[in-house]
């Protein structure tokens, strides 16, 4: 009996003298001189995880493998993403309304300072209709951005005990706040009609500006994720970067009032907030198609006119429209082409940026 036994624990000295293997990581063993390369028959690691077919698990997919790890799941995103929104205003008592409540309010605030107290809304035609309407565009993107920079974070148990592809958290939170975005348009027709707004077919204008939009907060907000969960201190200074780029997006007031070269006013009008708002804007706000610079021949005489009279206190609404005799920053009609290439370069810097980080997510 002994004898049996000295083979047995000579072997196990000697595996202790060599060292057993450590995972260093999911999928990885730790190599050196304290780590065990070999199976008892002399075959190495490797060699036996080939032969079984096996693979390391935390291995980044290849791209294509990738994008169709994401459309296999799809089901599980918009599950995912219905379900967190539901789940979001479940406390309190008026439920999914704060949906609404929420960039509502902030738009009221909005138009009491700074259309009635501040006036800024002088040479805008129904500023109420602009307001509202800039609030709730550009408040898509903001809390796509804020909240897929807390996705990974927010999600690390999910994350260590599945399998998954993990894009597909923050293309859900994207999906909830394209939910939220939806019920919002619903809220704002009637808003519009009741300002003065008439329905027409350019309305439909909105849908393609709205998928645009959201491709781009697709792409920023993979960034957003994964800039959230290697650096601590992003979610909390990005509230402060959205708020600034809500004041120069154009949002509560018009570019084309602003007193800039045409340098200045090309700059912001073709960053991609004020983008999809003024393309929104154009769609479902007819005084904004009427009066936008450059929607008629330039005309020095009336473009004065709205310069001098338009923009005051209480101005006339004839001086209101004549802003479309002025020169436009840029081509009014290169507006599409603009928002086409921020929301392809937003998705595919994004998705690379995103997806070569793959194997790092989780582990913090």
């Amino acid at each position: 009996m002994t004898d049996q036994k000295a083979p047995l624990v000579a072997r196990q000295g000697a595996g202790r003298d060599r060292g057993q293997g450590r995972l260093a990581a999911p999928g990885q063993l730790e190599t050196g001189d304290g780590a065990l390369t070999t199976d008892p028959s002399g075959e190495s690691l490797a060699q036996v995880a080939r032969r079984y077919g096996l693979r390391p698990s935390a291995l980044r997919p290849p791209v294509p493998g990738y994008l169709a790890q994401l459309w296999q799941r799809r089901h599980f995103i918009i599950a995912f993403a219905t379900a967190r929104n539901i789940a979001l205003y479940t406390e309190a008592k008026l439920g999914q309304l704060w949906q609404v409540l929420t960039p509502l309010l902030n738009a009221g605030v909005y138009f009491l300072i700074f259309g009635e107290l501040l006036h800024i809304s002088r040479g805008i035609p129904n500023y109420l209709g602009f307001v509202v309407t800039g609030v709730f565009v550009f408040n898509f993107t903001q809390r796509s951005f804020i909240s897929t920079s807390t996705v990974m974070t927010d999600n690390l148990d999910l994350i260590r005990a599945l399998q998954f592809p993990r894009a597909a958290l923050p293309l859900g939170y994207v999906v909830i706040e394209m939910q939220q975005m939806a019920l919002s348009m619903v809220v704002l027709i009637p808003i519009l009609l009741l300002t003065g707004e008439p329905l027409s077919w350019y309305w439909l204008l909105a849908i393609p500006a709205l998928a645009l939009q959201a491709i781009f907060n697709v792409g920023c907000g993979l960034a957003c994720a994964r800039l959230g969960a290697h650096v601590n201190d992003f979610s909390q200074l990005l509230p402060f970067l959205m708020r600034t780029w809500l004041y120069v997006s154009g949002v509560i007031f018009s570019i084309s009032t602003l007193s800039l070269s045409g340098l200045g006013k090309s700059l912001l009008q073709v960053n991609p907030a004020a983008l999809y708002i003024t393309l929104i804007r154009n769609a479902v706000l007819a005084t904004q198609r009427e009066s936008a610079p450059g929607s008629k021949p330039y005309n020095k005489a009336l473009c004065h006119v709205w310069q001098t009279l338009g923009q005051l206190k209480g101005a006339p609404t004839r001086y209101l429209y004549d802003s479309a005799y002025c020169h436009s920053a840029i081509n009014p009609a290169h507006l599409w082409y603009y928002a086409v290439g921020w929301a392809g370069l937003a998705l595919v810097v994004g998705f690379f940026f995103f997806w070569r980080a793959e194997t790092g997510y989780g582990r913090g």
